[in-house]
């Protein structure tokens, strides 16, 4: 088993440039790490490029066999301990980690789900990250994210979405606008959030609606909130006048869940 052993490795320095967004948009690649990510990744048939492994995990027990024995059949690259740490973006890292191409190569919107999500400018990885998770667990398999959101490949991002990376198709839009636009054109209504409304999240029928989560610091911008069919708020009884956007976005993807399974 060879090991590598300096950073100046080519494999090395192609790894640590991943975890720049630039690096990770030329390559269609991103990191995943931890056991948990890289056992999900081999369950969900994920595009995995390479899986690297420290050099004394194998004899440590760290790494479960029977994952041992299933990133054997992947192109598995050893390292030592100190490069590992190099090449990691955790402060204690389990001694894995993988390379995985982007899922996002096809970016037609799918019309047949009852909703579709939409994030307009999301900026705090780890809401994203929580937002994506939030949309897996109703069974949505896509989201609209605008270009100024946060890069859904960021490691944090990663790890936050605890494997719905994986399942979740990101279609990347240059102009959210027009994208919405598109939606309408295709029978759906389009719904964002507003403190400007009497109406409540209670008070819609979540059938063929896109929700449009908005920025954490100034909500859903002007020129989308201008093309909106309807807009909503979510009823509070304290003082508190805004919530978290993963906090929002789970609010309101569940009130979706209660409408259906009430059907």
């Amino acid at each position: 088993m060879q090991v590598i052993s300096s950073k100046d490795n080519e494999f090395v320095k192609h790894v640590k440039k991943l975890k720049e967004k630039k690096y990770r948009d030329l390559n269609k690649e991103f990191i995943i790490e931890g056991i948990k990510l890289v056992k999900e990744a081999i369950e969900e048939k994920a595009d995995i490029k390479h899986i690297v492994v420290c050099d004394n995990c194998e004899d440590s027990g760290v790494i479960p066999k029977n994952l041992m024995y299933e990133i054997a059949k992947y192109d598995c690259v050893y390292v030592t301990e100190n490069i590992l740490k190099t090449m990691s973006d955790v402060n204690a890292p389990q001694g894995i980690l993988a390379i995985i191409g982007r899922n996002n190569q096809e970016n037609k919107i799918d019309y047949n789900q009852d909703i579709i999500v939409a994030l307009d400018d999301i900026q705090d990885p780890g809401n994203l990250g929580t937002i994506l998770r939030t949309v897996d667990s109703i069974g949505l398999n896509q989201i609209l994210v605008s270009k100024g959101t946060a890069d859904c490949y960021n490691p944090k991002v990663v790890r936050s979405t605890m494997g719905a990376i994986f399942r979740i198709k990101i279609i990347e839009c240059d102009d959210i606008e027009k994208t919405l636009k598109e939606t309408q054109k295709n029978n759906f209504k389009l719904v964002v959030s507003s403190l400007q409304t009497k109406n409540s999240l209670y008070d819609i029928n979540f059938d063929k609606k896109v929700i449009v989560i908005g920025n954490e610091a100034n909500g859903v911008e002007q020129r989308i909130q201008d093309i909106a069919d309807e807009k909503i708020k979510i009823p509070m009884f304290g003082k508190t006048e805004s919530l978290n956007a993963s906090v929002a976005t789970g609010i309101i993807l569940y009130e979706y869940v209660r409408q259906k399974i009430a059907k």
